[in-house]
């Protein structure tokens, strides 16, 4: 497997809950994909907490506990429930295409909502900080 595409959602979804997903294949368009598919089968706010959850245990399973970051996290889960209630598309790969700026622009995304660094703020990693420009709708 040299990708998380290559993977079913329930494939990829059940690998991270389990721990067995390599991590050289979690990379950000494959935490992209964990939010979509937990928007979409429960709801952006269940989204929030389940992704939260499973990505802390796969990361402590990696023993990269340093690695994740709450506030980045959360933004991450409502930017894609925002795009996802503008999308037309039932198929992850289409809706990372007809967005794109959710994957090749992420950075400058999150900056119109946070004028903190909320990648290298110690706050922002432990704990969700609300965007300080715009709110996510």
């Amino acid at each position: 497997m040299e990708t998380h595409s290559d993977l079913s959602d329930e494939a990829f979804e059940q690998q991270l809950e389990a721990c067995t997903l390599p991590p050289a294949i979690f990379n950000h368009e494959a935490h992209l994909r964990l939010a979509w598919i937990h928007i979409r089968k429960y709801g952006t706010d269940q989204a929030v907490g389940n992704v939260c959850r499973q990505l802390i245990h796969y990361v402590n399973s990696l023993g990269a506990r340093d690695k994740y970051n709450q506030t980045l996290t959360v933004a991450a889960v409502r930017a894609v429930s925002h795009f996802i209630n503008r999308s037309d598309t039932d198929s992850f790969y289409d809706f990372i295409h007809q967005f794109p700026r959710l994957k090749s622009d992420f950075r400058a995304l999150l900056a119109t909502h946070y004028q903190l660094d909320i990648y290298n703020s110690d706050l922002a990693k432990r704990t969700y900080i609300e965007p300080d420009l715009l709110p996510f709708s």
